[in-house]
């Protein structure tokens, strides 16, 4: 699923990750823990496509087999959309955007005609206990509300992996342990890959595998 060797990352002198090696999966839950300042959030966008590495000829990235690294912008842009999903702390949903729209926005962006594109958002919606919030908007939806519209965007496009950074840390105690079991549940129906950066130790410990960051690597 996953294959990185040798992923190294530099900010001018700044050396954020000094040569990570990672392989993942199909079907795992990952979660990676660490300090502030590991490096965490930093591979998880590289990983995701969403950056690059500093050492581009002395490494690799191979995500479905696929190396992303050779892939140009369009051609990069296209796979993300296609293969790869993100959660985020703060779920960035489009205020002015319905949670229907909002799931919507990667199939719209994929050009899948909007009948097909609104049936799938739907039984995501649906799937995540939403059917009633079709047509809110996030002001409208609760905070652990706003987060399921999030799952469900990820999930648009059938994804072979998601990423999700610090996906509950903005949710109360409750929101955030519904959302945890909701992983499990997504990986158990739809086979679903999940790297997790979380300093959350009870999603950490659930995980398949906890990966812990020290000062940008991976310590066993």
């Amino acid at each position: 699923m996953i294959k990185a060797v040798n992923i190294q990352k530099k900010y001018g002198d700044l050396q954020v990750l000094k040569g990570v090696d990672l392989h993942i999966q199909k079907g795992e839950i990952v979660s990676i823990v660490g300090p502030s300042g590991a490096g965490k959030t930093t591979l998880l966008q590289i990983l995701g496509t969403l950056d690059v590495q500093s050492n581009r000829k002395e490494t690799s990235l191979l995500i479905n087999s696929t190396d992303v690294i050779s892939l140009n912008d369009k051609a990069l842009a296209k796979f993300r959309n296609d293969h790869i999903g993100f959660i985020f702390q703060f779920h960035q949903l489009l205020p002015e955007f319905t949670a229907l729209e909002n799931v919507c926005i990667p199939a719209f962006i994929k050009k899948t005609p909007r009948n097909a594109a609104e049936t799938r958002a739907k039984e995501l919606l649906e799937f995540l206990g939403l059917s009633h919030r079709y047509h809110h908007k996030p002001n409208e939806l609760s905070g652990g509300e706003q987060q399921r519209v999030a799952v469900a965007r990820a999930l648009m496009n059938k994804p072979s992996i998601i990423f999700a950074d610090e996906p509950s840390g903005n949710l109360d105690s409750e929101s955030a342990d519904n959302l945890h079991k909701l992983f499990f549940e997504l990986r158990d129906k739809f086979g679903q890959t999940f790297v997790i950066v979380t300093h959350n130790e009870e999603l950490a410990e659930m995980a398949d595998r906890k990966l812990t960051m020290v000062d940008g690597r991976i310590i066993k």
